[in-house]
């Protein structure tokens, strides 16, 4: 399995950016994906989660409303859409996936390399 996140990048707080993460080597239907991220000094938390094929969403409360999590299955590709950014939205980003349901721990077998998100103020 490998997972290719890219997208990140600074942006202003109010601005939107999207994030996609590029997945090979694992039976896609079967699959769950997420988004995690970690922010200086804190531990990874949970952004956003979802089964391959769609589906049920999850997300973190803090940014219910305004990311959302979407796969394209022609592409391989999981996306996480962000708009209006907060500056405590800054950290680095992680996709992962892992064979069954959307969940909110961090217990994906499959992890991608981090992109960073820095949004400034």
């Amino acid at each position: 399995v490998q997972l290719q996140a890219c997208g990140g990048g600074l942006v202003q707080a109010g601005g939107s950016l999207m994030l996609s993460c590029a997945a090979s080597g694992f039976t896609y239907s079967t699959y769950a994906v997420g988004w995690f991220r970690r922010a200086p000094g804190r531990d990874r938390e949970f952004v956003a989660s979802i089964g391959w094929n769609g589906g049920t969403a999850y997300y973190a409360e803090s940014v219910t409303g305004r990311f959302t999590i979407s796969t394209d299955n022609a592409k391989k590709v999981v996306y996480l859409q962000m708009t209006n950014l907060k500056p405590e939205d800054t950290a680095v980003y992680f996709c992962a996936a892992d064979r069954g349901f959307p969940r909110i721990t961090a217990t994906f077998d499959y992890w991608g390399q981090g992109t960073q998100v820095t949004v400034s103020s």
